[in-house]
């Protein structure tokens, strides 16, 4: 493996995706939890540099204003993407996170989308379908080297 970030939207499947990897053996971050993620959606960046020089293979998954400045320490990101359609009923009805399920929090999704989404894109190595099945998208996450 390498060192990999799958980001993306909320209800893209991040989450699942890297709970897959865990459990085939790969060290995993999830940036949603444990602090990693600061006030104002940034990452701790003293905390992250910090794990990208000590693991030469982690994935590490999250979505914060400030990812880019890691972009020259990893390998890989990977944009799980999938329509926002998907996105809304997914984190309508998932039980593990609570965040989507208002309204306001589903406009804000939309708005994401259009805006964040594009940029996600500009800066990602690789593009995965979120609705493809689990196990071909963990492949795919460890065919990347």
């Amino acid at each position: 493996m390498a060192r990999i970030l799958v980001t993306g939207m909320s209800g893209a499947g991040k989450s699942t995706l890297l709970g897959e990897l865990a459990r085939r053996g790969h060290l995993t971050v999830d940036t949603d939890y444990d602090g990693w993620e600061l006030p104002g959606a940034v990452w701790d960046e003293d905390r992250m540099s910090d794990l990208l020089q000590r693991h030469q293979d982690v994935v590490v998954s999250g979505t914060a204003e400030n990812q880019g400045r890691f972009y020259d320490r990893l390998d890989h990101v990977v944009l799980l993407s999938a329509p926002v359609d998907v996105l809304i009923t997914r984190v309508a009805n998932r039980t593990t996170n609570p965040y989507g399920r208002s309204q306001e929090e589903q406009a804000e999704i939309r708005r994401y989308v259009r805006e964040v989404e594009p940029l996600l894109r500009c800066g990602a190595s690789v593009e995965l379908d979120g609705r493809r099945p689990l196990a071909e998208l963990a492949d795919a996450v460890e065919a990347l080297e």
